[in-house]
């Protein structure tokens, strides 16, 4: 086996036989599966070590074997089919998603040009020039499982959960998108190779004329996209706080209510998949992916044969530990502030964050006063518009008389301002006129 340091093309896509071709198939397959597994442990341990308690901790050294004794374990209890249930469709929702995330890792690049059994291939399934789009489109037909799932159950709450996690997913899925046009921008090309490629080396910034070193990882460069397309990403895949899809505490399970055994089974295995493949996503297009981090890139050989593949897990394992904190961190968020957020906040911030990177872009060939006059001047504007602009002051609250002497002339009878009920006008007429009862009891009779 012969290690080769080098960054593959598009060129280099196609060629290979078809027996490696189903070995890379297999090779992303199996990865998807044994990531869910071990992830479902981690997580499980990790939340434990959270909450200071051990965690799975009994079947197998560590613990590792309890999830695979849980998969077995609902493989073999009743399938339970609904009644009113869509058969086919009902069948097919699990399997669409557990397919769409598992496709997405077929443009992932896992490392870089090697040579196996004689063949010089790249450690990637495939690879086109409009590759993060292919990544997208996976993305979005994830909906249809969850959507389908809710609506073929034939019973209220798996619907309502569907049609609340379809507008969910939607939603973030054009925060998810946005963010990645400041990847396109930067890197001129959509290829998953070419942007992992254009991370190499980092660039280098001018600085009254001083060239100054700066980092190549997009994460860095492109901060706001990075922050933007991770928090879309958890919202994406149903994960805390955003598991609204879920909310055992109001749509009982959502649109997994009437699915058990296997079927339940796929849609937890499709939301793990989707983490661990989201995680390689981010990996690839923000955080240089299979390229060593520096310090590790200052030897050598850190880029070449098969350590590549050992840095991109270990990002990708970072990754998913950033998944699961926020799990065992943070609450869940009501429906209408996780809406909000996404069309309020997410998306602005992501325009005007475009729309600056684009007129940064454009003055890259201008000399260094025409920069600082591009840059300084609106950043000034800006900076006296905050100072300047007129802050809303919080009205003053009417007092509690105010409020009744403003009520129109007819409204309802309002209740005593000093809690105090005062009694009856009848029981008062009542009291004074009954007469006195002369009760003869000995010597001590009195007046009652």
């Amino acid at each position: 086996m012969v290690y080769l340091a080098q960054d593959p093309t598009l060129a280099d896509f196609g060629k290979d036989p078809w027996w490696l071709v189903l070995i890379k198939v297999a090779f992303a397959f199996v990865f998807a599966v044994l990531a869910t597994l071990l992830g479902v442990w981690f997580e499980r341990r990790v939340v434990g070590r959270m909450a200071v308690r051990p965690g799975p901790n009994q079947v197998g050294p560590f613990g590792l074997l309890q999830t695979l004794a849980d998969g077995l374990k609902m493989a073999f209890k009743e399938d339970i089919l609904p009644k009113a249930a869509d058969k086919v469709v009902y069948f097919f929702a699990p399997v669409i998603s557990v397919v769409c995330a598992v496709t997405a890792l077929s443009v992932v690049p896992f490392g870089p040009l090697v040579s196996i059994f004689g063949h010089r291939t790249p450690l990637q399934v495939t690879d086109v020039s409009v590759a993060v789009l292919v990544l997208l489109a996976c993305s979005s037909l994830s909906v249809y499982g969850i959507v389908l799932g809710g609506w073929a159950s034939g019973s209220t709450y798996p619907l309502l959960g569907g049609l609340r996690s379809s507008a969910q997913m939607i939603s973030y899925e054009v925060a998810m998108g946005l963010s990645i046009v400041a990847v396109f921008m930067t890197a001129g090309t959509m290829s998953t190779s070419g942007i992992v490629a254009k991370q190499a080396h980092g660039t280098q910034l001018s600085i009254g004329g001083v060239d100054l070193p700066a980092p190549g990882w997009y994460a860095i460069l492109l901060l706001p996209s990075f922050i933007i397309f991770f928090i879309a990403t958890v919202g994406e895949t149903n994960r805390a706080p955003f598991d609204l899809p879920e909310a055992e505490s109001e749509l009982v399970a959502g649109f997994m209510t009437e699915y058990s055994s296997l079927k339940f089974a796929l849609f937890m295995l499709s939301e793990y998949v989707a983490m661990v493949t989201m995680s390689a996503v981010t990996t690839t297009l923000f955080l240089g992916g299979w390229r060593a981090p520096w310090p590790i890139t200052l030897w050598e050989g850190a880029n070449s044969g098969w350590w590549p593949m050992l840095w991109f897990f270990g990002k990708v394992i970072a990754l998913v530990f950033v998944f699961v904190w926020l799990r065992g961190t943070l609450p869940r968020l009501r429906y209408d502030q996780f809406m909000r957020f996404g069309w309020k906040v997410l998306l602005p911030i992501n325009l005007v964050w475009i729309l600056v990177l684009s007129g940064l872009r454009s003055i890259e060939d201008w000399d260094t006063q025409g920069k600082v006059i591009a840059v300084g001047i609106p950043a000034g504007v800006l900076l006296i518009l905050t100072l300047v602009w007129p802050s809303r002051k919080p009205q003053p609250k009417p007092t509690v008389q105010e409020q009744v002497d403003s009520r129109p002339h007819g409204s309802f009878p309002l209740p005593p301002m000093d809690l105090q009920v005062p009694p009856s006008p009848r029981t008062m007429r009542v009291v004074a006129e009954r007469e006195p009862a002369n009760i003869a009891a000995g010597s001590d009779s009195r007046e009652v």
